[in-house]
């Protein structure tokens, strides 16, 4: 079963996470199939770009996000700047 969910990257107490596509069983920084968007929360406020297209394509395939990028998604388009 594929999983949408975050994996830790940056350095020693400055993280930021990838948000990727991947099999459930992975393990938390293993292989992905794909990058969907980054999740920044050091930054103020903490800074959220996904491209929601694909988001809504792996959902429609059968991804399953998890807690913390379910709630991702419905923060986003409230951060994302009006054009």
């Amino acid at each position: 079963m594929l999983r949408i969910r975050l994996t830790r990257m940056g350095a020693k107490k400055k993280p930021f996470y990838r948000v990727v596509v991947t099999e459930q069983r992975q393990a938390r920084d293993g292989s992905f199939v794909e990058i969907v968007g980054h999740y920044n929360p050091v930054t103020n406020p903490p800074a959220i770009e996904l491209d929601m297209e694909r988001v809504r394509h792996w959902i429609a395939c059968g991804a399953q996000p998890s807690e913390t990028v379910r709630s991702l998604i419905k923060k986003a388009p409230a951060q994302t700047p009006a054009s």
